[in-house]
């Protein structure tokens, strides 16, 4: 901690935000996936001082209101002590796209890592080649982040920029290609150089393995009509598995609500399931 830290603005406390982005860790360590904490990692070992644990419990306490990752840089509104919210803007040097072809060649070559990366899953490796290609993909020393915010403390982070950056790692768990979108590139543009990249039999091998569009049937009674669902399958997707699909989506990111997004969706479906199978399969 800074000698300074409190010596102009001693420890105030902040107005209660409503609607605000509440971190979904409640204690211990924020993010999960390692590219999350590896995010976060960078950070501390910066060794900011004591405004990122006061960060840690802005973003716990639901104290940052708005969240946008655009290309290249963070904007967000952080409610503090004072009535109007703070505004805080992040941004990271993107990256040139020359680079981005070269790392988009590097990936496609190992095809397992292509694959998860893809699926949402950043994998291990990926860190060590986009050093190979001398642009690394966390921040290499704290100059690499510029940072602003319109509180009144003049040290740079605040712990409205603080709250800020836990809540990205949080953010990036769920969804890795954020991370690249802070670095100037899209999912999609990200995985068009991918394309660009793979060997033209490969790429001619997957478009033959493609199965043909089928049209949908103009035949409205086909929407309408339904089918009867046989009595197991209105077991097995009773009260025991209430929300199956949505579960597959995992954390939603961003999510606003006191009660986790999944708890609440699978209180509602419990409700609603057995009385909507119940008309569905024709047993009134």
């Amino acid at each position: 901690m800074s000698r300074y830290d409190n010596f102009y603005f001693p420890p105030s406390r902040p107005r209660e935000a409503k609607g605000g982005i509440k971190a979904r860790s409640k204690r211990g360590a924020f993010a999960e996936t390692w590219w999350g904490q590896r995010w976060l990692q960078v950070l501390e070992s910066f060794n900011i001082g004591a405004r990122l644990s006061r960060g840690r419990t802005y973003a716990r306490k639901g104290q940052v209101l708005d969240l946008d990752i655009g290309y290249g840089e963070v904007s967000a509104k952080v409610q503090g002590s004072r009535r109007t919210p703070y505004k805080v803007n992040v941004a990271l040097k993107p990256i040139a796209d020359k680079d981005w072809k070269k790392l988009g060649k590097a990936v496609a070559d190992d095809t397992w890592s292509a694959a998860r990366l893809i699926a949402g899953e950043m994998p291990e490796n990926l860190e060590d080649a986009f050093k190979a290609a001398g642009v690394p993909l966390f921040p290499a020393k704290l100059n690499d982040l510029k940072t602003s915010c319109s509180c009144p403390d003049w040290s740079n982070p605040c712990k409205h920029i603080a709250a800020v950056y836990y809540l990205l790692g949080e953010v990036f768990d769920s969804d890795p290609f954020l991370l690249f979108r802070l670095r100037g590139l899209s999912r999609e543009e990200f995985v068009t150089h991918l394309g660009d990249a793979a060997p033209t039999a490969r790429r001619t091998e997957r478009a033959a393995a493609k199965p043909p569009p089928q049209p949908l049937s103009t035949d409205p009674s086909t929407f309408w009509g339904g089918q009867r669902v046989d009595t197991p399958f209105v077991e097995a997707f009773g009260a025991a598995d209430a929300a199956p699909l949505v579960a597959t989506l995992g954390p939603i990111p961003l999510w606003r609500g006191n009660e986790d997004f999944l708890s609440a969706v699978a209180r509602a479906t419990q409700q609603a399931v057995p009385r909507g199978l119940q008309a569905w399969t024709g047993d009134r």
